[in-house]
């Protein structure tokens, strides 16, 4: 039974540090051939600097597809932000860093606020595909804004639930809080509760289909698999339902999948 509700969860955020591939925990050594990983990693920078994308959402894969849940596709969501970056040796570059949140590997219960690189976010992947969304210009420059301001280290809930409620403040993971920055970007406010209060309002959540006996013996397979903060549906914030929101208030420039063969619009 345990084995049952965990399977599900993975899905939105990693439970432990040993399946750092399941989505919002920091990955370690490259799942995948590292020189694939980093093959990859160059060809989505390449891809978003060509569109122009100044931020942008980006998921990845850290879960085979028959153990996910229904409706859900990607385990692990960050912003890309066009930075000037510097080296070890003192020297700058232009490219692309990743700002995370990850559970945090010793107390899975607690997440951080992380900035990583492009290979260092696919070293978790299970496959080498991306889920891209590229916000519309007047979003992107509201985005960056809350992205470089204080807002983005308040809006951050260290208590961390695989699947947490977006409705709520009592715990987050790594889409939420994706979410939370974005509303932030939107509304044009640093303030939790109205941010929360506008998601309520605004913001569908994915229902994830668990069983109430599963439900139930999630706090006894991990506490992060808590699920106190939910009425009777589990339903919390995922890369498709970030997408679906976007879309339907015209906030995309471009949403589309990125393999090494290929891209398809999503």
């Amino acid at each position: 039974m345990r084995r049952l509700i965990a399977a599900a969860a993975l899905a939105i955020c990693a439970l432990h540090p040993v399946q750092a591939d399941a989505g919002s925990s920091q990955a370690g050594k490259p799942l995948l051939p590292a020189e694939q990983v980093a093959a990859f990693s160059d060809k989505v920078q390449i891809d978003l600097a060509a569109r122009g994308a100044s931020v942008a959402i980006v998921a990845r894969k850290g879960r085979h597809a028959s153990e996910l849940p229904q409706g859900v596709t990607y385990t692990h969501v960050a912003f890309w932000v066009f930075s000037e970056i510097k080296r070890a040796d003192g020297s700058r570059y232009n490219g692309y860093r990743v700002y995370n949140l990850y559970q945090d590997a010793k107390t899975p219960t607690r997440s951080a606020l992380v900035q990583d690189g492009p290979a260092d976010f696919f070293a978790g992947a299970h496959a080498l595909e991306a889920g891209i969304i590229i916000p519309d210009p007047r979003l992107q420059r509201k985005l960056l804004k809350v992205i470089g301001s204080p807002t983005y280290k308040k809006l951050h809930n260290a208590a961390y639930s695989v699947l947490a409620n977006p409705q709520t403040r009592q715990f987050q993971n790594c889409t939420e809080h994706t979410l939370d920055v974005l509303m932030a970007a939107l509304y044009d406010t640093s303030d939790p509760a109205q941010i929360k209060s506008n998601i309520t309002a605004h913001f569908t959540p994915q229902v994830i289909k668990i069983g109430s006996l599963k439900r139930a013996f999630a706090p006894v397979a991990s506490k992060a698999l808590t699920t106190q903060d939910h009425g009777t549906q589990i339903r919390t914030a995922t890369f498709g339902s970030i997408l679906r929101f976007m879309k339907q208030n015209k906030l995309v420039a471009a949403a589309y999948t990125l393999s090494p063969s290929r891209a398809a619009g999503l």
